[in-house]
């Protein structure tokens, strides 16, 4: 089976739902908490099939903030190095981005909160995460900071209208979102109204979009994570081969 290191970055932006697809996957998950000191030497990594990151609040060199995320980095690293199958999203995407030479700034551009429409590009239809998605779907963000240049090579998959670099591949085996696929409708009614406020949405308008979009957006969350651990079972099966 399969052996999955997840990293938990904020408490305020755990695994979620994704426990229980990674789980229907027949996926052996080790959690681990940033915050906790519980994450593993980048040695460790050979104990480990893949690598997933998930949210939080911080900037992917705020060591000072969040002390973990040099080790992190350091196991984003390994793993880019040897091939390893990792997905990170939101700042685990952001890490991905950074540690593989591009660029990520806070604050920068429109902030996105709630369901938001996420177009594929053409690229996606042959990766084995997202060629099984719809074209023009949508997921989760809440972000205020974004990836601003992609790394030398990495293979943009997925934008929205405010926000270019939704969602990337770097080399065969790394991908990093933007967007929460693991967050659905219940996430965004526990969101402070009025934090939402100051940055213009308003929270009950975001409910009912989540609402309303959760459908698709679960079925397409599904089919990605579906994709990951595909791999994972699968190690064997290349880009090109599974395109």
């Amino acid at each position: 089976m399969p052996r999955v290191l997840l990293i938990v970055n904020d408490i305020e932006s755990g695994p979620r739902r994704l426990t229980q697809w990674l789980i229907d996957e027949h996926l052996d998950i080790d959690v681990r908490v940033g915050a906790a000191g519980t994450i593993p030497e980048p040695e460790a990594l050979g104990d480990y099939d893949c690598l997933i990151m998930l949210g939080g609040g911080y900037m992917p060199d705020d060591t000072a903030g969040a002390p973990w995320l040099a080790r992190e980095a350091e196991l984003v690293r390994r793993a880019l190095g040897t091939g390893m199958p990792q997905l990170g999203i939101c700042l685990g995407g952001q890490l991905i981005a950074h540690v593989g030479g591009g660029a990520v700034a806070a604050n920068s551009g429109a902030p996105e909160k709630g369901s938001t429409p996420i177009t594929l590009t053409e690229a996606a239809a042959a990766d084995p995460l997202f060629g099984g998605l719809r074209t023009r779907t949508a997921f989760i963000e809440s972000h205020v900071d974004r990836i601003t240049r992609l790394p030398e090579d990495a293979v943009l998959l997925a934008r929205s209208e405010a926000c270019e670099l939704q969602a990337f591949r770097l080399g065969e085996a790394a991908w990093g979102l933007q967007f929460h696929p693991e967050a659905g409708p219940e996430n965004v009614r526990s969101w402070n109204a009025d934090e939402l406020a100051a940055l213009g949405f308003d929270k009950e308008e975001l409910i009912a979009a989540a609402d309303a979009a959760q459908p698709t957006t679960e079925v397409d969350a599904r089919a990605m994570i579906a994709g990951f651990a595909s791999l994972l079972r699968h190690p064997e099966t290349s880009i090109s081969e599974g395109s």
